[in-house]
């Protein structure tokens, strides 16, 4: 009975132990679950972020593009600040996945390995203290099974006696040997008495202190232990909250960033920055005069048969406005942009004039700021000629000193230009604020030409052509002209008609006067341009901007010239 029941205390304690080792282990397990619930949402995060500053880099401008553009309008500057605002806004990211990494997945994995020793060692004292009640146990058994036996031994011996002593056939050194016999045998068993009696005394004492002291302590510390795991489960959740709330101000600064730089932008101030940056400074077409075509029919009779209208030379004053048209035609579509910008509007030429003019002065200030150093350095080593010697600084300065005439003298040239475009640009509001000696000496002087800018420009401002250069071509040599006429002897086939859809007064040389609704041939189609080449009799050939007629090719020439 006794046996039966220590049997189930035992059985009930490894049952115990069974079902909290399982209980430990699941409670580990969910830790490092965590814990990489929280690794896997790190890396998320990093990758999120790192999605976030490679679109930021991928919609950033282009360096060539950046100081023109994207720094000249409101709503470019707001896109730009809305990118650096989610660059920094991915950083409270990446932040979030190092305080995470930090705070929580390095904490946690340090504890768990500090989890799972005290653990192991709990259990091993546990499963120390039962082994050590059931050896306790079986020595007790093994004694009292001795103590059985002795005593069991004693009685046959005293039967024996008895049985020998009684027998009077027996001699009496038979009585003795089975007396001593039987006295040694009582003997025995007093000692397996005394032996089982203190080991009984022995393992009660063990066996109180087991399931009073020691597995209850045990399972106390399995408890406690149970405890701080589920508080460190806790507070690090609350650090896993902690560190998203952390970044919220900063992010919510970038969002106000972003907000700000969106009601910083001025549709009005844009506009005007374009029109600004567009805008050609042509003064606008004046009225169309009246052509009087009657005053060929009131010719008086000596008129018609004394004199004849002289023919004009067709071989010079035509093919001469042609060879100079042709050349600068050539100059434009073989895209070399003049060093004077003369291929620009006024108003965009001025610009990158005093662009121009901007960028020498500052290399001029740069390399007077270079020549003041050099010659403080220079006076340094003649007052202390131990510290180096003076002649050997006097190759940069002529360097410099040669450096800065040249820049002088490209100053004064495009200073020079300048002039001459604000001389001939009709008068604006706003003076231009620039104080020039050039200036000032090409301002107070009055052009030898007096002929508008409008006199040299195409109507839709496509075409410039300068006074320097028709001076140019005006002194061109005979032979030049002898080589164009050579050229031009055979006139060019008409390739189809065109149609004057608005009147155009042809200045410059080369070009045809246009009245509307007239029809001329087609010599040599639009090359991207913006001028087409026409004849509109057998002397009278030039070119005339295509946006100002409707062009037939190929198509019944004959026809539609008669019908216009």
């Amino acid at each position: 009975m006794v046996e039966e029941k220590m049997g189930a205390c035992w059985s009930y304690t490894r049952d115990q132990f069974e079902n909290l080792e399982k209980h430990t282990q699941w409670g580990i397990d969910f830790v490092e679950r965590y814990t990489k619930f929280v690794k896997e949402r790190s890396e998320i995060e990093l990758n999120y972020a790192k999605q976030i500053r490679n679109l930021s880099k991928k919609y950033q401008p282009k360096k060539s593009s950046r100081e023109e553009e994207e720094s000249k309008y409101t709503w470019c500057r707001a896109f730009l600040a809305s990118l650096n605002e989610l660059n920094d806004y991915a950083g409270q990211h990446e932040l979030i996945a190092e305080n995470m990494t930090s705070q929580i997945i390095a904490e946690l994995t340090r504890y768990i390995q500090d989890l799972k020793a005290e653990r192991k060692t709990h259990f091993h004292d546990g499963r120390k203290a039962q082994q050590h009640i059931e050896n306790s146990w079986k020595q007790l058994e093994l004694c009292k099974r001795n103590f059985e036996r002795a005593c069991k031994e004693a009685d046959r011996a005293q039967q024996y006696f008895e049985k020998m002593d009684a027998d009077i056939n027996v001699t009496k050194a038979d009585v003795e040997k089975a007396r001593q016999q039987a006295q040694l045998r009582h003997h025995m068993a007093s000692d397996s008495k005394n032996e089982y009696s203190s080991y009984l005394q022995k393992f009660n004492q063990e066996q109180t202190e087991h399931y009073h002291t020691l597995i209850p302590n045990i399972f106390q510390k399995l408890q406690e232990m149970e405890e701080r795991r589920i508080e460190r489960v806790g507070e690090s959740m609350k650090t896993f909250a902690e560190v998203d709330r952390q970044i919220l101000p900063i992010v919510g600064k970038c969002l106000d960033g972003i907000t700000k730089a969106a009601e910083g932008i001025e549709s009005k101030t844009d506009s005007a920055q374009v029109v600004e940056s567009y805008k050609s400074g042509f003064e606008p077409p004046g009225d169309v005069e009246f052509e009087d075509y009657g005053q060929a029919m009131k010719r008086t009779v000596s008129e018609n048969s004394l004199t004849k209208p002289d023919k004009p030379d067709k071989s010079v004053k035509g093919k001469s406005k042609l060879f100079f048209f042709k050349k600068n035609k050539l100059s434009l579509k073989l895209g070399v942009n003049p060093e004077d910008c003369s291929h620009l509007p006024p108003e965009q030429r001025r610009k990158k004039l005093q662009a121009k003019i901007d960028d020498i002065s500052k290399d001029i200030q740069k390399e007077m700021d270079q020549r003041d150093a050099l010659t403080k350095m220079k006076d340094v080593y003649v007052k202390n000629p131990q510290m180096g010697d003076p002649s050997s600084v006097d190759p940069r300065l002529a360097e410099i000193a040669q450096h800065i005439d040249k820049l002088q003298t490209e100053l004064q040239k495009f200073e020079g230009w300048l002039a001459e475009v604000e001389g001939r640009m009709p008068v604006r509001s706003e003076p231009t604020n620039r104080q020039s000696s050039v200036y000032d000496r090409q301002s107070n002087t009055p052009p030898a030409n007096n002929n508008c800018a409008q006199d040299r420009e195409s109507p839709d401002g496509s075409y410039t052509e300068e006074q320097s250069s028709e001076v140019q071509t005006k002194v061109q040599t005979d032979t030049e002209f002898d080589d164009f006429d050579d050229a031009e002897e055979d006139l060019l086939p008409t390739i189809g008609t065109c149609k004057a859809l608005y009147p155009f007064e042809g200045n410059n040389e080369g070009t045809l006067t246009l009245a509307e609704g007239e029809v001329l041939f087609v010599i040599e189609e639009d090359k991207g341009d913006g001028w087409t080449r026409v004849r509109r009799n057998e002397e009278e050939e030039g070119y005339i901007p295509t946006s100002y007629v409707e062009v037939f090719l190929d198509t019944n020439t004959k026809g539609l010239y008669m019908w216009g």
